[in-house]
């Protein structure tokens, strides 16, 4: 049997100021739990609950052409967003040095794809012009950043080994790609799965993706129809790297705007109202001045920002240690170090369903499962969150190399696995941070009071004005978490990968 202090040798690789840290996350959500609203206030939350499992074990296919139709215009959605959105994203990439570069990248993907669309149906109305920008600008600001990180971190010797005079392109093609393709098409293939997810859930604002047929299904109590979108949208995700294959990539890319639908036409006169009049304050509209200009936004930041962004905040922080504690816990399933290869694939199955539906879509079924309060929206975050982090620290745990005597069972994962993989665990959590709030913003569109309800509010009563000062709020209170988290991460020295990789020595 291992000895206390031999134990007590397998945590110390957990500094104090990362103890420290976890504590003061864990304190913090456990403060705003007691200022949340997370009651369930449905009249039969499991009789709901049962109609909706039926439906996905007893799918109905009657309207099986027209979910085909929306599954091939959200694929194609994603294909034009995220094929636009690399392209641009590279270009940027190059000069992402910058400052005024880097800054107007962290407000554009600051902004979730969902408000983008709500601010292009006012240009564009029901235009797949609208769906293709809505994912294309934010995740071109966010391949921009990852992109030029790849591209500083690669080795630069062959860089070096170039004539003298040798152009951008050419070092780019034949020094550069050679040493990086493996990652970029690695992460550019993580993003499109988040534009699928992206382009379903712009189904909700109007866009002819899965996302309007399963709301539509849903609000009329079809829930065969509902289950049937749901496995396909599922499948589809799951199934992505056997129909998406390198050579396929081009021809879909070229195919792709024809399958976007054809919308309603464009009425240009929209655009430059929008930009001339509407979101202009209305005080400056009425003549009323600086003055008028002052109480109109003291006002708006009293009675609506101040609120938005507290409830914002306090569900964040609760989905963001409810994520954490999700990861933890279900890593193991995906972990030879736990499980056999069996219970692997039945892990790996259980995380694939989590992480494939979008929070959006996950915290609508739950609302209407439980009724209107916070909690739909915390769990809905914390199950897609937490699956992603857990499938990422359960292959680190593959890696890891154990002492032939080592423990078994829990001891194993609270003296061997845990504290190894901790400090990638917790930077994996810090680079979610900024991600969780962006979606804890944008779900106060189902009527939770976060900012992106009173956004929402006000472009339902079309003060485009109101609402573009909300999401500008929204955009830097999304910037603020993430250079916190950033700045965390530095002063902790954390990385995403294990803390060691070879057996821990007595």
């Amino acid at each position: 049997m291992r000895s206390t202090s031999q134990d007590h040798t397998r945590w110390s690789a957990l500094s104090a100021p990362l103890v420290r840290t976890s504590l003061w996350l864990f304190g913090i959500a456990l403060i705003c739990v007691w200022l949340a609203d997370l009651q369930i206030r449905s009249i039969s939350p499991w009789a709901e609950l049962g109609r909706l499992g039926r439906g996905l074990i007893q799918p109905e296919f009657a309207t099986f052409d027209t979910a085909i139709v929306a599954l091939l215009r959200t694929v194609a959605f994603a294909f034009t967003g995220v094929g636009a959105a690399a392209i641009l994203g590279m270009g940027l990439a190059f000069i992402f040095h910058y400052r005024i570069v880097r800054t107007v990248c962290a407000f554009v993907r600051a902004i979730h794809e969902l408000f983008w669309a709500l601010i292009f149906l006012q240009f564009f109305g029901l235009h797949p012009m609208t769906g293709v920008l809505a994912i294309a600008l934010p995740y071109a600001a966010t391949f921009a950043r990852v992109y030029s990180e790849i591209l500083e971190e690669g080795d630069q010797r062959a860089v070096g080994a170039l004539p003298a005079g040798s152009g951008i392109i050419s070092t780019f093609w034949y020094a550069r790609v050679p040493d990086l393709w493996a990652h970029l098409i690695s992460y550019t293939s993580y993003r499109f799965e988040c534009g699928m997810r992206s382009s379903a859930v712009l189904g909700f604002v109007g866009m002819p993706t899965l996302g309007f047929y399963l709301e539509s299904a849903y609000g009329e109590g079809l829930y065969g129809e509902v289950g049937m979108l749901l496995i396909m949208f599922l499948v589809t995700i799951a199934s992505i790297r056997l129909w998406v294959r390198p050579k396929l990539v081009v021809p879909y890319l070229l195919a792709a705007p024809f399958f976007l639908g054809t919308g309603l036409p464009i009425v240009w006169g929209n655009a430059t109202r929008f930009i001339t009049e509407d979101i202009i304050p209305a005080p400056l509209r009425n003549g009323e001045g600086l003055a008028g200009l002052g109480s109109w936004l003291g006002d708006l930041l009293w009675y609506q920002a101040l609120p938005g962004i507290g409830t914002t905040i306090v569900l964040t922080q609760i989905a963001l240690v409810g994520t954490g504690i999700i990861a933890l816990l279900s890593f193991p399933m995906i972990s030879r170090l736990f499980v056999s290869r069996s219970g692997q694939v039945a892990g790996h199955g259980l995380l694939v369903i989590g992480r494939s539906i979008p929070e959006y879509l996950l915290a609508y079924i739950l609302l209407q499962l439980w009724g209107p309060s916070m909690l739909p929206a915390v769990v809905a975050l914390a199950i897609h969150n937490g699956a992603i982090i857990s499938h990422l620290i359960g292959r680190q745990s593959n890696t890891l190399m154990l002492r032939p005597d080592a423990v078994s069972g829990f001891n194993r994962y609270t003296h061997e696995v845990v504290p190894r993989l901790y400090r990638s665990f917790l930077a994996f959590l810090l680079y979610r941070w900024e991600i969780i709030m962006r979606e804890t913003a944008i779900l106060g569109i189902l009527g939770i009071t976060t900012l992106g309800f009173y956004v929402d509010s006000a472009i339902q009563e079309l003060r485009f004005d109101r609402a573009m000062v909300l999401i500008l709020i929204t955009a830097l209170l999304n910037i603020g978490v993430d250079s916190l988290a950033r700045t965390i991460r530095r002063h902790l020295q954390l990385r995403t990968t294990p803390t060691a990789q070879t057996p821990l020595q007595p």
